[in-house]
């Protein structure tokens, strides 16, 4: 019986831990297509084909931007000039990005990042789950 207490008590304590938002950061970076995005109210849009993908770059001093690409089947990127600046902050345990344009400025949060999966959510709660984009090359 002792056991068994000691092991519950240490699941709720591991449990319990917060995660290092800081631990995120290095795998942002690089191209990444929506596969999931659920809304508020519950309901879910699967992404099975994606024409535009996410392209993230950060420097060292957690400033960085985010652009719409479109891959071609030659392995390259058709973009267009339309960048979101974005500066990453660690917040009461969390990562926040925070990005701006010239029309706009807005907030999302880190969720999850590891080197397959990213998943945010912005300012309505609509949570995004993205996947690491393999280019498809025809030859």
């Amino acid at each position: 019986m002792k056991q068994v207490l000691s092991i519950l008590f240490l699941m709720v304590l591991l449990g319990s831990c917060s995660k290092n938002p800081e631990q995120f950061i290095p795998h942002l970076e690089g191209y990444w297509e929506i596969e999931r995005v659920t809304l508020a109210d519950g309901t879910k849009k699967e992404y099975t084909i994606n024409e535009t993908i996410d392209f993230i770059a950060i420097n060292d001093s957690l400033k960085g931007f985010r652009k719409k690409m479109k891959p071609r089947f030659d392995g390259k990127y058709e973009t267009s000039n339309a960048v979101e600046e974005l500066q990453l902050k660690v917040e009461n345990d969390s990562l926040n990005l925070y990005y701006s344009t010239k029309y706009a400025h807005w907030k999302e949060t880190v969720l999850m990042a590891n080197s397959s999966q990213l998943k945010i959510i912005n300012e309505n709660k609509a949570v995004f789950l993205y996947k690491r984009f393999t280019p498809i090359t025809v030859e």
